[in-house]
């Protein structure tokens, strides 16, 4: 995991930082202000999961730092619902800003919110969609009671409400949703900007204004829990406000068809598309990965691609859900073991019948350590290692993640080879007549 973080520092952060600053400035008039940036990102994860094997739910959930000076997500997850029948379940994803405050107790109350207003039998689907649109505006309402005077901070909410018969997607904010169903994006949420329709008709009515594309030049997301300083205008019930806490809720018949859901925060949604997504987790479960542990890699792939903010990711995989198969299994392995050997500076074998592109290939660059090493040479950064394979046409790559999917087994490979040829790297420094037992760190000093 720390060769990972080095990697990503090395990749992302030089480009990255100025567009972050940049947006920053725009930002300055924000209640809570810029947030700051890591020199390095937080990459440790705490997958977990679980399943109630008794109507086919498996469900998997991971969060990561990243970048960001603090951790504002947080979600919760519940198999069963007291009180309710089996087959009910709740999941929800919840993203922070100006603190964790708003996050933290909506993972927290927001489910008993939601069976104190479903009660013991609710009525599908009409009377579930109101009973969500009630707890989340009975949330906000108690938030408000304990909230501080005058402090800013607010947090988007997305959660997933599934009957035997139905899922129920109840959102505020920019926190999304996509479903796949029969191998195809069925359904994704719409973010809550102020720029859509309905969203600054409400903004406008209440007195509010739009600049740059945020609400009063600062609030990106039109609805939240939360961010009380924007629901002030007198004479005007909270689903009328400049920011509400209204839910927009979808209820969708369930099908055989159903193969998962994916929620997650916006950060996820920065670095990768609805469709993208959906591929990549698919090709995943057709390997045999454990929900929570396809979770932590999509996060992994996510900070690869750029992703600057906090992510949290629930995979909820329905009995539809794609199951291992061998055939991509045996060629998922045969791609980790031929990035191996490209790492020691090899071609795989057949990679010019199966596509890997031979004049593409940069040997002079990702030469075998030994050759370097004998030769006192340093063997080339992880930064150059990686930057040379993405040059490349490489076969049989994860959809929608790439290369940035395989990060970690590069950063494994080229780690295992750096503490491989590290003494023989000495070796070539310090003369034949000189051996030592120490190896190198220089190996994985990464390029600026």
């Amino acid at each position: 995991m720390a060769v990972l973080a080095r990697l990503l520092e090395c990749l992302l952060w030089p480009a990255r930082k100025q567009e972050w600053v940049e947006e920053a400035e725009k930002r300055r008039s924000s209640p809570d202000g810029p947030q700051s940036l890591l020199d390095a990102p937080r990459c440790a994860q705490r997958p977990h999961g679980g399943a109630a094997a008794s109507w086919g739910l498996r469900f998997g959930a991971s969060a990561v730092q990243g970048w960001r000076a603090h951790m504002e997500d947080a979600h919760c997850a519940w198999l069963e619902l007291p009180g309710l029948g089996p087959g009910w379940a709740f999941f929800a994803v919840l993203d922070g800003h100006g603190g964790t405050r708003a996050a933290l107790f909506g993972a927290r109350h927001l489910p008993g919110y939601v069976l104190e207003a479903l009660g013991p039998a609710p009525g599908e689907p009409q009377g579930v969609c109101e009973a969500l649109r009630r707890a989340f505006l009975s949330a906000d309402a108690r938030l408000r009671a304990l909230w501080p005077r005058g402090e800013p901070g607010g947090s988007t909410a997305l959660a997933l409400l599934v009957s035997p018969h139905f899922l129920y997607l109840a959102h505020c904010g920019d926190s999304r949703a996509v479903l796949s169903r029969a191998g195809a994006v069925a359904f994704t949420t719409e973010d809550h900007r102020p720029l859509r329709p309905r969203e600054r008709e409400r903004i406008h009515d209440a007195g509010g204004t739009i600049s740059r594309r945020r609400l009063e030049g600062s609030l990106a997301v039109s609805r939240a829990l939360g961010d009380f300083a924007y629901k002030e205008a007198p004479g005007r019930p909270p689903e009328l406000q400049l920011v509400s806490a209204e839910p927009e809720v979808t209820a969708l018949a369930r099908r055989a068809e159903d193969e998962f859901m994916l929620l997650a925060s916006d950060g996820v949604w920065d670095a990768m598309s609805g469709s993208a997504l959906a591929g990549l987790v698919a090709s995943r479960l057709c390997l045999g990965l454990a929900p929570e542990l396809l979770c932590a890699q999509l996060l992994d792939t996510c900070l690869c691609k750029g992703s600057l903010d906090n992510m949290t990711c629930i995979l909820v995989c329905f009995p539809g859900a794609p199951r291992p198969c061998e055939e991509a299994i045996r060629k998922e392995l045969v791609l980790d073991a031929a990035l191996g050997r490209r790492v020691a500076g090899e071609q795989a074998p057949g990679a010019r019948r199966k596509g890997w592109s031979a004049s593409r290939v940069t040997p002079t660059i990702l030469a075998s350590f030994s050759e370097l090493c004998a030769f006192g040479q340093e063997p080339p950064s992880l930064n150059t290692v990686f930057r040379t394979l993405a040059s490349e046409d490489i076969p049989d790559l994860p959809p929608g993640g790439g290369l940035h999917c395989k990060a970690t087994v590069i950063a494994d490979a080229y780690s295992q080879f750096c503490q491989a040829s590290g003494e023989r790297w000495m070796m070539g420094q310090n003369g034949a007549e000189k051996p030592t037992g120490t190896r190198s760190s220089s190996a994985l000093d990464l390029e600026a």
